[in-house]
């Protein structure tokens, strides 16, 4: 009976153990739903569904909820063996009792097993990192691209990809339709859309506004102080250090060694970091000149067209819009002469602007340009720029030379159109279209004479021979020869003395072109002595440094006689030319060699007369040349021509210019020489006198000095004539200018 007890009492403390173990799952499932209401990572699914999946084969935790239950039934059934091997010898009655307890035991762990398989603890279980479905492991999922299933689940099975037959047009009529879109993404461990929740959107975006995920943390929670300020007498640890930490570790030597050894022998190679700029930025320009040309050594790539600029804009700021007057100047430029081919507008939105008219044609000289124009490589030289401009003396080291009007010399009512000085540079002679030619004292502006010559005076000359007092005057086809009896009275009988000679008979008075003669009353009381009647309009006549050859000039293309030279002694005139080379302009003689200037419209023709021919020809490189002057040592030339130029030749240099200056704005009309000072100066139609400083050195291997010292203004233009004579002084740094308002003018 005791034993029969002791074993009722065993069933009864296992029947209270299976009650309390009851209970304990049931707490389980209770908090297991409070957590799944708190995350709602999975809606609540039915018991009938449970019971399916749990009993399916296709359960991803098939095989691993029943094993607890399964164990404990078969120590149940141990203990029951072994008790009813003990009691053998009980009566029935025993036998009904465990009988009943059996039945009761079986039906509690039936209600176990049921109770285990509703509740599974690893079905709400999720992990951030990965899938638990797909046990591939943390790989690239491109591996998988190319094959039907994405991974292995955990009975290794395969995951095969869902069926995605969308094409872009479904997808943008879901992006359209689908109000979840926005919140939906792709799970590349799965290959599944997972549309995400309200909590979860919200997490996602407090991390990317760099906030915690954590809704409830405090980022500014007080923090605790584990080791306090105070120094504590008894250490933390005192635990003594090992004998590793002071030796080098051998292990760590040996692989050092080996990885040494191995990138020696090159079985390792170091990792190449690839640049991945290269695959976002290039240079579109890179592969322009791949062609077989680009590999030629001198070949040379087309020029880039300049980048639009403000100017080119359809809303350009104000000031690169054109005025009216800029607009009308832009319009009367040539094409080729304009800043911009086009004109600036303005509009004011992009949708208002017209197409471009000129584009064609833009493109058109872009391919000339490519194909037509050469281009070829020239070695660079650095040069600095401020050694490329010469270095001109200061003008006030230059000085002396005019730089003041003094004296204006008035009188004339017609335009003075020559000026001439006397040799000593007491008085000055003036011809004008008024048909008189006044005597003035230089000194004090005084007219001491005036003589009526009955016609427009193009040209006078002072007699340079300082024992001889003489004035030749050139009006219409007539040369006078004056005698202005100013001066010395022994210099005034030595003049009537050269007058005197009588003319040589040899040619017939019919056959010679010019004829000499006196004159007699009045015009002999006004101091004219002789008069040489030419054939044409005598425009120029110059005197021989000697004083006694005179040469006049008569433009005329149809006759060869266009220039005379005229011995005042002997009272004869040849002409040294045969031929007619080309519209004479003016002539000059050497002032210290036997050399006779005659100038053209475009050359200088310089003739040798004791060997009578020409010696040297020189291109003044202008369309027509007014007046020349000598350099008094005679290997320098000077010429002004009618298109703004002045040429100077170096005789000794060659036939072309040394320098050419382009100094005034309208033609040049007269040019000279200083006869003692190094001074040349040219006067022109725009109201201006330029003096010029001109150094001319005795060494033969330096160029001359030319500087430009002084632009003298002071004459008024009047029907667009300017400045027509200009002569220095002899002995002074002083010039004379004549011009068209009627008026001489002394600068000093």
């Amino acid at each position: 009976m005791e034993e029969r007890r002791g074993n009722v009492q065993n069933i009864e403390q296992r029947s209270e153990m299976k009650k309390v173990r009851e209970k304990t799952q049931k707490k389980r499932s209770n908090e297991e739903d409070e957590e799944d209401q708190f995350f709602n990572s999975k809606p609540a699914e039915k018991d009938d569904d449970d019971d399916d999946l749990s009993d399916s084969e296709d359960s991803v935790y098939s095989g691993l909820e029943d094993s607890g239950s399964d164990s404990e039934d078969e120590e149940d059934e141990k203990e029951e063996g072994s008790l009813d091997d003990e009691n053998d010898d009980d009566d029935n009655d025993s036998q009904s009792q465990q009988t009943a307890v059996k039945k009761s035991k079986n039906k509690n762990a039936e209600v176990i097993e049921e109770k285990e398989k509703k509740e599974d603890e690893y079905e709400h279980d999720t992990s951030d990192e990965e899938d638990i479905r797909n046990t591939v492991g943390n790989i690239p999922m491109e591996w998988y691209k190319d094959f039907p299933h994405i991974g292995y689940d955990l009975d290794g099975k395969k995951i095969y990809k869902p069926i995605r037959n969308k094409d872009e047009l479904d997808e943008f009529l879901d992006k359209m339709e689908n109000p979840d879109y926005w919140r939906t993404v792709h799970d590349k461990q799965t290959g599944a859309d997972v549309v995400l929740s309200d909590e979860q959107v919200d997490l996602v975006n407090r991390l990317q506004k760099g906030q915690f995920g954590d809704l409830n943390f405090n980022e500014y929670q007080p923090s605790v102080d584990f080791f306090t300020k105070d120094v504590m007498i008894h250490p933390v640890t005192n635990r003594p250090a090992d004998k590793r930490s002071f030796i080098p570790s051998l292990i760590e030597k040996e692989k050092v060694s080996k990885l040494v050894h191995a990138i020696k022998m090159g079985w390792i190679k170091p990792r190449r970091v690839e640049d991945d700029s290269k695959g976002r930025y290039y240079d579109l320009w890179a592969n322009e000149d791949s062609s077989l040309l680009a590999k030629h050594r001198m070949h040379l790539p087309a020029p880039k067209i300049p980048l639009p600029g403000h100017e080119e804009s359809y809303n350009p700021p104000p000031e690169y819009l054109f005025t009216d007057e800029e607009r009308s100047l832009w319009e009367q430029q040539d094409p080729s002469d304009r800043k911009l081919p086009f004109v600036p507008k303005k509009f004011s939105n992009l949708r208002q602007v017209p197409a471009f008219p000129r584009f064609i044609h833009e493109r058109f000289e872009r391919c000339l340009d490519l194909y037509l124009c050469p281009r070829q490589r020239k070695m660079r030289v650095n040069v600095n720029p401020e050694d490329l401009i010469p270095k001109l003396p200061k003008p006030k080291d230059l000085q002396p030379f005019p730089t003041t009007q003094s004296l204006v010399y008035q009188g004339h009512s017609g335009l003075v159109r020559s000026i001439s000085v006397s040799p000593s540079g007491q008085w000055l002679a003036s011809g004008s279209d008024d048909g008189s030619v006044k005597l003035w004292e230089v000194c004090s502006s005084r007219c001491m004479k005036t003589v009526q010559v009955g016609g427009a005076v193009k040209s006078v000359a002072w007699n340079p021979n300082q024992s001889v007092c003489l004035l030749a005057v050139a009006l219409e086809s007539v040369v006078l020869i004056l005698s202005p009896s100013l001066g010395d009275k022994q210099v005034i009988s030595a003049s009537e003395r050269l007058l005197t000679g009588q003319q040589e008979e040899g040619l017939s008075e019919g056959s010679d072109p010019v004829v000499w003669s006196d004159v007699e009353g009045e015009e002999l009381n006004q101091g004219i002595r002789i008069k040489i009647t030419h054939p044409k309009a005598v425009h120029q006549v110059t005197w021989h440094a000697k004083g006694d050859y005179l040469a006049s000039v008569m433009p005329d293309h149809s006759s060869h006689l266009q220039v005379f030279i005229h011995q005042v002694r002997r009272r004869r005139s040849q002409n040294p030319f045969r031929k007619n080379k080309g519209l004479v302009q003016c002539v000059s003689f050497h002032p210290i060699r036997p050399y006779f200037f005659v100038a053209t419209q475009r050359s200088v023709r310089i003739y040798n007369l004791v060997k009578q021919e020409m010696t040297k020809k020189l291109q003044a490189n202008s369309k027509w040349i007014s007046s020349i002057a000598v350099h008094p040592g005679g290997d320098h030339v000077i010429s002004g021509s009618y298109d703004c130029r002045l040429s100077w030749f170096d005789l000794d240099l060659s036939t072309k210019p040394y320098k050419m200056l382009r100094h005034h704005k309208k033609a040049v009309r007269s040019v000279a020489y200083h006869r003692s000072y190094p001074l040349f100066a040219s006067a022109s139609d725009d109201g201006s006198v330029i003096v010029c400083h001109g150094t001319v050195y005795n060494d033969l291997l330096q160029n001359p000095l030319i500087v430009p010292v002084k632009v003298l203004r002071g004459h008024t233009i009047t029907h667009d004539l300017g400045v027509l004579d200009v002569k220095f002084h002899p002995t002074q740094p002083w010039i004379f200018s004549s011009g068209a308002d009627a008026t001489i003018r002394l600068f000093t």
